[in-house]
């Protein structure tokens, strides 16, 4: 068959492609529905024996060799894999919130939750982002390992105003801190340095700004008034609907960055966004930010704006927890002095 034949029935092969790639996802899907509702119950039945029947470690053990000789080849039913399952329905067991989601999740990406997380609000965070996007257990590791819980519940604490009363919900979209570890750029480096090593590691970039972004184009070019302007990282948000502007800086965050990114969304707002498409969103990411000239930028700002600064090397988790710690108990202190000076003024 020649090449211009074979173009003329692209779209037709690529239809039939895509028929077998759904059924492979929908396969994968039933199978592991299947295994982890197994583990389940045995995790369940060795658990009632455990504590009405007093089973213990050899008891596990011999059942586990007893399994393996009856199932030759598998390696699921090691004497560690089947103290995890009890872990497993442990942990779930009176967690109805959760018990939907259980079936969505790896198996491989289960075992980072449980190893890894200890709040119920930290497994349920992990857990939905882990059922919707179908991580391989590798990337779903450095998810976990780079604290995206914490640097998460920071950015949701922080929202502006104008990201608060947004048409869709733009809680747990962004974060506080963004880590671009695996860029290893050298010190000094410049914006253009940052913005071409982002490039190259699109994947990675993506997989540590979050789901549901896809790049629409790099110093992408906007015109007003005869003049060109260029907006370091053009993308777009399926969740948000929404054109996403990011201008990187390397230095501290300035109030006079806020203007620059301010301009650019309405910019995109009247000449490049769809009719069908929510306002655009700004994302200013600097080297680091004081956060009470943050606060007095954002203060009477009306747009949409996430202000993030970034690391080139991962924070370690309990500074993070630290700070959202310090953040959480500021907004209650501010909450109950609020509800005092209510009550006082009644």
């Amino acid at each position: 068959m020649s090449k211009k034949l074979i173009k003329t029935y692209q779209e037709d092969f690529f239809s039939i492609y895509r028929m077998i790639e759904e059924s492979k996802s929908k396969s994968w899907k039933q199978i592991n529905k299947s295994l982890i509702s197994l583990y389940w119950d045995i995790g369940r039945y060795v658990s009632d024996k455990i504590e009405k029947e007093e089973w213990g470690k050899n008891i596990v053990e011999e059942l586990s060799t007893y399994i393996l000789s009856k199932e030759s080849g598998t390696r699921g039913f090691s004497a560690r894999n089947i103290w995890r399952m009890k872990k497993f329905y442990e942990e779930y067991k009176d967690n109805e919130k959760l018990s939907t989601l259980l079936t969505e999740v790896s198996w491989s990406n289960h075992l980072h939750i449980l190893s890894k997380t200890k709040t119920c609000e930290e497994k349920e965070f992990y857990m939905r982002l882990a059922a919707q996007q179908n991580y391989t257990a590798r990337d779903f590791s450095r998810i976990i390992d780079s604290s995206s819980f914490e640097r998460t519940m920071l950015s949701n604490q922080k929202l502006s105003t104008a990201l608060s009363e947004f048409p869709v919900s733009t809680r747990n979209v962004f974060k506080d801190i963004y880590f671009f570890e695996f860029l290893d750029l050298p010190e000094g480096h410049k914006e253009n340095d940052l913005r071409k090593a982002l490039l190259q590691n699109l994947r990675k970039f993506f997989l540590e700004i979050g789901p549901d972004f896809s790049l629409i184009g790099e110093e992408y070019t906007i015109q007003v008034g005869g003049k060109d302007f260029r907006i370091d990282l053009l993308l777009h948000n399926r969740e948000l609907n929404c054109l996403t502007a990011i201008e990187l800086k390397v230095t501290e965050f300035k109030p006079e960055y806020l203007g620059k990114l301010e301009f650019y969304l309405e910019a995109l707002d009247r000449d490049v966004k769809k009719v069908h498409e929510n306002p655009s969103i700004g994302i200013l990411i600097c080297k680091t930010k004081d956060e009470e000239v943050v606060k007095y930028a954002l203060s009477r700002n009306m747009s949409p704006t996430m202000i993030s600064e970034y690391e080139t090397k991962i924070i370690n988790k309990k500074k993070l927890q630290m700070k959202l710690h310090e953040l959480a108990g500021s907004l209650e202190q501010l909450e109950e002095e609020s509800t005092n000076t209510d009550i006082f003024e009644k």
